[in-house]
């Protein structure tokens, strides 16, 4: 650090204080009785001012350059403008010591002897707060909150802006120690706020606001009149009575002197954010000095060690921007690096730091050594073992202990010394004289080896990577270079301050000068770019440049070098200069002239470093080809031009090396057909078509469709010809392509055929499966077209495809919700499992929509797909088993819609004697398990509600009672409770009228039968009507062994004549009245062989049939026989009407029997019957139908001629309650 005086003034006066202002133009001083304005820039007196009576003591000037203050011997403060016209002025009772303006807020504080006092311009008067002994010194922080007061009893005391103080600093001193100056540290990146003390105790402290001292005291040896900080707080200022100002670091680390005078200095300040001094004395003196700080810094290749705040040494890492700061707490005065080694001069000792580990990216150093003695020397450089220090002519080498190895005297002053490498121990040193003599040293021997001499003095000097050649620059700002073996001057640039060879590359150096950077290859020409500073060090293509206080890593491309190497075809070493650092695109540009040079390794590195993996296959297909012997060079130039894009140049090569067919392929492959013609052989056929076939790829490629499929038929590439026109959609074009070709060219029919479905032209598909004699293509393509009428006439004539077309369709009623259809046309193609499967699903989906009535009819579609099925003797049994509980079910169903409806809908069709009826039905079958859907709740209620209504009272109440232990909707719970209540003021019985009777055995039955729905005398099974469910009067009887099913009807049909029923009621007249009388001695049962069969006692458990032979069979007569004639494997089932004039219909579908009434009726309602859904209508259709397969149409009874008897079939109508 050096100070040099800018300027300097003297008046007659002691220099008590002086202020900046705020922008640094001008400079108020307090000298005397007058204030005096500088200008700071060359020390011209602007303006003196007057105002005061007595001795003015004290100036500060506001933070925001609008007004300052001044105070003196006369008690009084004065206010000026920054247009130097005094505005305001009061005063205390005592002389005026120190004033400070608030930095934010700028309220003044004024301290005399006695008090200090506080002024703002927006209060009128100033508030004054006593002082316990007299105030010398006050500062505010630099936030404005707290102030500082320094007395003479050596306390300091802290108020915030109210006056109040807040905390007391007392110094061990007391008054022999007291306070003259104070100031805060105005740095915004301290954490705390720092007050920094100079006391007449000769010492100097710092203090934090708590009022917590920080670090010990720092002895003086003088007494200080005045501390100020620089602007940013770096560094302290402090003069006194040793008649100089000393400059400090922040931390109290004395650094150097500011110019000596020859009297107290009483004040000095910073110039605000400049590195410029201004100092007050005793005698009068006004001195003005510049401080220039000095780089000391020190580099080894991408390492740079910089002295920073004076004390401190930052360790920088130039390419990954790491840096490591070694806070030394003394000044620093010299740095040097070296590998892992940094040295380090302080004023009475040399740090010695190392690396923690040989990694290069490490930045962690520590002490390694101390060498505790002071040295005096110009430069220092350090070694792997040693340090090197330089005094004018002197070279000494000291180990790390501190003690002198060697020493070299030379001739002349030394300019310039570097570390040139070496082993340990053994490192070569560089020196450069002011003679111009340029020496190697080795720290190992006492001999300089004299390089060069050459006839001006030394400035930079800096050895090849080789150690072949030396740069030097002299004082004449000419850099020249030498071999350092022939000592022959190779070539010299004017315009050079400093020159660095790159240390990775032989021929390559930078020099900086005239704020240009050089960059030299070889002989070749300089290349310039702009660049202020000094060139230090160059690594491959990082430039380390030093600019004023900063070093910088600059990435120079070496692209200018290596084109003047490509320009010599100098392949090789253009790569080495690439690897330093360019562009892809020079990269680039280095392999297509080094491949053009058919310099294949270093194109091939190139292409590698690019990552152009398509010449990489090219140089390695060359090297190949070169491995198995060719050496035709044009041939490989041919190549590398094709690559390029050079194709005639190519061609033309191909064509003096006799290659024609590598001409036309190449042009072939870039769609260049007209060039390609050019080099076709004599009009071979085969070449003609590939270049045909190739000129339509290119076509199709370039989206000129039309031209390439006519391309394509001309070669005769006709399934490439088919898939452009499919795939752009053009029938046309197909049609006409599928007429054209020979039913031989089965693929491009096929792919043509393929293309109309796609173009929903199913008409043209089908003439081309035609075409190709493909029917069962045809018969997929109207079952995808689902042309189902085309699609049957097909199977009709072809048999073989009846699954093809019915499973499919089967599948697409299924997929649109015609179940029905589906199961069907599933039954038509023989898949029973997928007809059964769909008829259990319908059931399922009905039962858990509600849908009763259409359960009913499911289940019973299912019992008979069974019964179909039970045909196979494999599956008869189970079949059979399943049969008999899909009618039970169906039979369960139909009954229960009814219920249904009674409970869920607000009206109901039925009479309350067929609810009655049902509900005691279902209660008798419902022995066991409840099919699922069927509630019992419902069923008892309305067996409960429709007992009560018709005098049933004995079962209502035993409806109610059941009731009561089941668990009851809330819709149902008050109508239940109040039934159970009325029903108890009834008598106890049911109604006679209402008691089933067996029509065999005669007997009356309970309402409520537990053996279920049969006889509980004879057990025989009720026939019910499957309308009004009433037992109907008809009693199942079975043939004798021997007896056929046709035997037996063919014996009925005889009808066998009648004999005159005698009448038993005897009429006897006698006077004038008239009496009828019994004949029992005639016999009831003797004309009528089957009544006789009926009139015995059952009695037992086990239910006896009846029995018929020939001769009763022979007796009976149609009208009274109804015949279930069931498809094998069942046997016909038959039945006798004892009551012939009342008129009962079996549908001869499903076989259920109703009163011809209801069947009729209900037929008129819906056109079908009730329980199958057989339309009457379908009935004359099925006589003349021999399908055997349709299980839906089996034959039943028929009654035609029977008085009183209607059959009326129905199959597939919806029941109108949906």
């Amino acid at each position: 650090m050096r100070a040099v005086l800018t300027w300097r003034d003297k008046v007659e006066q002691c220099i008590y204080d002086l202020a900046f202002k705020p922008d640094g133009t001008q400079l108020i001083v307090a000298a005397g009785n007058r204030l005096l304005v500088y200008e700071t820039s060359d020390g011209t007196l602007i303006q003196p001012l007057k105002g005061h009576k007595d001795t003015v003591y004290c100036v500060a000037y506001a933070k925001d350059g609008k007004r300052f203050a001044s105070g003196s011997a006369d008690k009084s403060v004065i206010i000026w403008t920054s247009k130097l016209e005094g505005i305001l002025k009061y005063s205390h009772n005592d002389s005026i010591q120190c004033v400070s303006y608030n930095p934010i807020t700028h309220q003044l504080a004024s301290c005399s002897s006695s008090d200090f006092g506080l002024w703002s311009p927006e209060q009128k008067s100033v508030n004054k707060h006593k002082a316990s002994s007299k105030v010398t010194c006050c500062s505010w922080t630099n936030d404005g909150q707290y102030l500082a007061v320094g007395m003479m009893n050596g306390v300091i005391s802290i108020h915030n802006k109210n006056g109040e103080e807040k905390v007391k600093i007392e110094r061990p001193g007391g008054s022999l120690s007291p306070i003259w100056s104070i100031c805060w540290n105005p740095s915004r990146e301290e954490h705390n706020d720092i007050l920094a003390v100079a006391d007449w105790g000769q010492k100097l402290s710092f203090y934090q606001l708590s009022g917590k001292q920080v670090g010990k005291d720092r002895l003086l040896n003088f007494d200080p009149c005045c501390i100020s900080y620089f602007s940013k707080g770096e560094y302290i200022l402090l003069g006194g009575s040793d008649r100089q100002v000393s400059l400090f670091t922040k931390d109290g680390v004395r650094l150097g002197t500011i110019g000596e005078q020859n009297s107290w200095v009483w004040t000095c300040r910073e110039k605000p954010d400049s590195n410029y001094v201004v100092t007050g004395c005793q005698d009068g003196t006004i001195a003005f000095y510049h401080l220039i700080f000095s780089t000391v810094h020190g580099l080894y290749k991408d390492r740079y060690a910089y002295r920073d705040s004076m004390t401190d040494v930052i360790v920088q890492h130039l390419i990954t921007e790491q840096k490591v700061r070694i806070k030394c707490k003394e000044l620093v005065k010299k740095i040097a690096i070296y590998k892992n080694r940094l040295a380090i001069q302080l004023p009475e000792k040399i740090l010695i730091y190392e690396l923690y580990s040989d990694d290069l990216s490490d930045m962690r150093y520590r002490l390694k050594e101390k060498i505790l003695k002071k040295f005096e020397c110009n430069l220092l450089v350090v070694c792997t073992n040693h340090i090197v220090l330089c005094q004018e002519k002197r070279l000494q080498c000291l180990s790390f202990s501190g003690g002198k190895e060697r020493e070299w005297q030379m001739e002349s002053l030394i300019r310039y010394i570097k570390v040139i490498g070496g082993p340990p121990g053994r490192e070569g040193l560089l020196v450069g004289l002011k003679n111009g003599q340029i020496l190697k040293i080795f720290v190992d021997s006492l001999f300089a080896i004299v390089l060069l001499k050459q006839a001006t003095a030394v400035r930079c000097l800096d050895i090849s990577a080789y150690r072949n050649k030396l740069a030097v620059v002299d004082e004449n700002d000419t850099c020249l270079v030498y071999d350092i073996h022939t000592k022959e001057l190779l070539f010299q640039e004017p315009n050079a301050n400093s020159v660095a060879w790159n240390t990775q590359c032989e021929d390559m150096l930078c020099f900086s000068g005239g704020g240009y950077l050089n960059i030299k290859a070889s002989n070749f020409p300089v290349h310039q770019r702009k660049l202020q500073g000094f060139v230090v060090g160059y690594n491959g293509s990082k430039i380390f440049c030093l600019h004023a206080f900063a070093m910088s890593a600059v990435e120079v491309p070496q692209s200018a070098p290596m084109y003047q190497y490509l320009d010599r075809k100098m392949f090789r070493e253009a790569h080495q200069i690439a690897c330093l650092g360019v562009t892809e695109a020079d990269w680039r540009e280095l392999a297509m002239e080094a491949l053009e040079g058919l310099e294949f390794e270093t194109a091939k590195k190139a292409f590698a470093r690019v990552q152009d993996l398509r010449y990489l296959e090219l140089i390695s297909s060359i090297e190949e080809r070169k491995k198995r012997g060719e050496t035709n060079s044009d041939l490989f130039l041919a190549d590398v031009f094709s690559y390029q894009g050079k194709f005639h140049e190519a061609a033309k090569l191909y064509k003096r090396c006799g290659r024609e067919d590598l001409a036309l392929a190449m042009y072939t492959d870039l769609r260049m057909f007209e060039y390609a013609k050019d080099f076709l052989g004599s009009g071979d056929p085969k070449e003609t078509k590939m270049l045909i076939t190739k000129q339509a790829d290119w076509a199709r490629n370039i989206n000129e469709p039309k031209a390439a499929v006519e391309m394509y038929l001309s070669a005769g590439e006709h399934i490439k010809a088919v898939e452009i026109s499919g795939d752009l959609g053009w029938v046309d074009m197909l049609i006409d392509i599928a007429r054209k070709l020979d039913k031989a060219e089965r693929e491009p029919l096929l792919l043509c055929a393929r293309y109309f479905k796609e173009l929903d032209s199913p008409g043209y598909a089908a003439e081309t499966y035609l075409k190709l004699g493909d029917l069962k293509a045809l018969v997929q393509l109207h079952v995808e077209t689902q042309r189902w009428d085309e699609a049957f006439a097909l199977g009709e004539k072809h048999p073989e495809f009846k699954d093809d077309i019915y499973v499919p369709y089967a599948q697409w009623l299924a997929e649109n919700d015609r179940f029905e259809e589906a199961q069907k046309a599933f039954h038509k193609a023989g898949r029973q499992g997928e007809a059964v499967q769909v008829l259990e699903q319908l059931t399922h989906n009905a039962v858990v929509e509600n849908r009763f009535s259409d359960a009913a009819y499911y289940y019973w579609m299912l019992s008979m797909q069974c019964l179909e099925i039970a045909q196979d003797p494999t599956q008869k049994d189970a079949m059979l088993d399943k049969f008999h509980h899909f009618q039970h079910l169906a039979e369960l169903y139909h009954g229960y819609h009814a219920i249904h409806r009674f409970t869920e809908e607000p009206f109901s069709s039925h009479l309350p004697e067929t609810l009655f009826n049902i509900s005691r039905f279902l209660l008798n079958s419902l022995t066991k398990d409840t099919p699922p859907g069927i509630s019992k709740v419902n069923t008892l209620y309305t067996l409960a509600k429709q007992s009560k209504a018709l005098g049933a009272y004995k079962l209502a109440w035993y409806a109610y009672d059941k009731l009561q232990g089941l668990r009851i909707p809330a819709k149902f719970q008050k109508s239940i409770e109040l039934g159970s209540l009325t029903i108890r003021s009834k008598p106890f019985h049911d109604s006679e009228e209402l008691v089933p009777l067996c029509y065999r055995c005669s007997t009356n039955n309970p309402l409520l039968n537990s053996l279920g729905n049969v006889c509980v005398n004879c057990r025989q099974p009720f026939i019910f009507s499957a309308s009004s469910y009433e037992v109907l009067h008809l009693v199942e009887f079975q043939l004798e062994e021997g007896i056929s099913d046709e035997e037996a009807v063919a014996l009925i049909d005889l009808e066998a004549p009648r004999h005159q029923r005698e009448d038993r009621w005897q009429e006897v007249a006698s006077g004038d009245s008239q009496t009828l009388r019994l004949d029992e001695t005639m016999n009831p049962s003797g004309d009528d062989p089957f009544t006789a069969k009926l009139s015995f006692e059952q009695g037992g458990s086990e239910f006896v049939p009846v029995v018929v032979g020939r001769a009763v069979l022979r007796s009976m007569s149609r009208r009274d026989v109804l015949v279930k004639r069931w498809p094998p494997p069942l046997r016909w089932q038959y039945f006798r009407s004892l009551l012939p004039d009342a008129a009962i219909t079996m549908c001869p579908s499903c076989f259920q029997m109703f009163h011809s009434e209801d069947y009729e009726l209900l037929v008129l309602q819906h056109s079908c019957c009730p329980y199958c859904r057989r339309r009457i209508d379908d009935r004359a259709r099925d006589r003349a139908d021999s399908d055997p397969t349709a299980s839906w149409r089996l034959p039943g009874a028929s009654n035609e001629g029977c008085p009183g008897v209607a059959c009326a079939p129905a199959p597939d109508c919806h029941n109108n309650d949906k």
